[in-house]
């Protein structure tokens, strides 16, 4: 399995992982984008069915990124040689394209296309273009394409499509992380303050007439530099995941009026810790939440402020929201995900086997450098 260390998808990763251990599934991890921090090294190490590969390696969107992406796609290759998987599950996309010996589950996270059209309001530019075609090229050459909603599924359709086959399988968190507290009057949201698609910025336009205080819980440093300052929020830097739960625990009301959110799993943690949720209107979330939730349009600041305004104003109408927004929560189990993950690996496998003379052949290749494997262990000192 290939995961990004640099967002949600090391998360859904590791509960993916975890939720596997029933079926004695053994978990070879190549992780990219960054060095593990030691809390992702810590939560790798308690499991006892996950050896993880850590790399560096640029991902698809980061800028100038293929050399990178071809050096990580030799480096997959020479894995699947010394690891020798039943099935290969990528969660990134040109590496679809590879001459795998393996049947490729290819699960869409997001994407670029998608994002710009959500979040611009346009098409992207032509200089996406290469990154286009190696998407496109890895997602064709997949077995079975596999995103955490039909809203995100069909994008990747749109976009790059036709795929051999797909399934939605929504994205899972443990009931038991996620427990509500007492509830205080405060308002929460987490997201990168500085990405358009969770729309923080409307938020703090909203904040200006609340009467109780909004937290903002991401960072604030974008990765090219500079660093975005609200003026209403109160900002909290990036939080542990224990300090995570914590917030959301004591939170009476999540919101994110996000613009392109293909799942969002801070969502579900906060719907989890029963808190009320205040949502971007766009499908995604209205097919995982629509009934549990409320939404408000991602350009339309004074109606957010209005809905906050209202939900404060009657706080038996944002418990039973809270309430709704916790029982629908109970849909997105990780035994549910994994029992539906598992379904495919098994299927595919025994279409591999069957098929087995007309897998595609991969050639030798050259490596510039030997992999480094290591099975991750808690840091000395604490």
């Amino acid at each position: 399995m290939t995961a990004d260390t640099v967002g949600g998808v090391w998360t859904y990763a590791v509960e993916l992982v975890q939720a596997l251990g029933p079926q004695r599934a053994e978990v070879l991890l190549a992780t990219l984008g960054a060095p593990l921090s030691s809390a992702q090294s810590r939560a790798a190490a308690r499991l006892s069915n996950l050896t993880v590969c850590e790399s560096r390696y640029k991902l698809e969107w980061m800028d100038d990124p293929w050399a990178d992406v071809d050096a990580s796609g030799a480096w997959l290759m020479e894995l699947e040689r010394e690891f020798r998987p039943q099935i290969v599950h990528l969660n990134t996309y040109a590496h679809g394209a590879l001459p795998w010996n393996t049947p490729v589950l290819m699960v869409g996270h997001s994407c670029v296309l998608s994002w710009w059209q959500a979040v611009k309001g346009e098409a992207a530019p032509p200089h996406w273009s290469t990154y286009q075609a190696r998407v496109q090229a890895g997602l064709a050459n997949a077995d079975l394409v596999a995103a955490p909603s039909r809203t995100m599924l069909d994008a990747l359709q749109s976009y790059y499509g036709p795929f051999r086959a797909t399934q939605v399988i929504y994205n899972a968190r443990r009931p038991g992380d996620f427990v509500p507290g007492i509830k205080e009057e405060q308002i929460l949201a987490i997201g990168r303050l500085w990405d358009e698609a969770k729309n923080i910025a409307l938020l703090d336009q909203a904040a200006v007439d609340i009467p109780w205080p909004i937290y903002v819980a991401g960072e604030q440093r974008h990765p090219s530099g500079g660093k975005l300052e609200p003026v209403h929020l109160r900002t909290l830097g990036q939080l542990s995941q224990a300090q995570v739960r914590s917030w959301l625990a004591s939170a009476a009301l999540y919101v994110l009026p996000a613009r392109y959110e293909p799942f969002g799993l801070s969502v579900l943690e906060a719907a989890l810790s029963g808190c009320a949720l205040v949502l971007g209107d766009i499908a995604s979330l209205r097919e995982l939440w629509g009934g549990a939730a409320l939404f408000v349009s991602p350009d339309d600041a004074s109606h957010l402020a209005a809905v906050l305004r209202d939900l404060i104003d009657h706080p038996r109408r944002l418990q039973t929201l809270a309430q709704a927004a916790r029982r629908r929560a109970r849909r997105y189990l990780p035994a549910t995900m994994a029992d539906a993950y598992w379904q495919v690996y098994t299927r595919l496998i025994a279409e591999g086997a069957a098929n087995v003379g007309l897998r595609r052949k991969r050639p030798e290749l050259a490596l510039p450098f030997a992999p480094s494997h290591y099975s991750p262990a808690p840091p000395s000192g604490g």
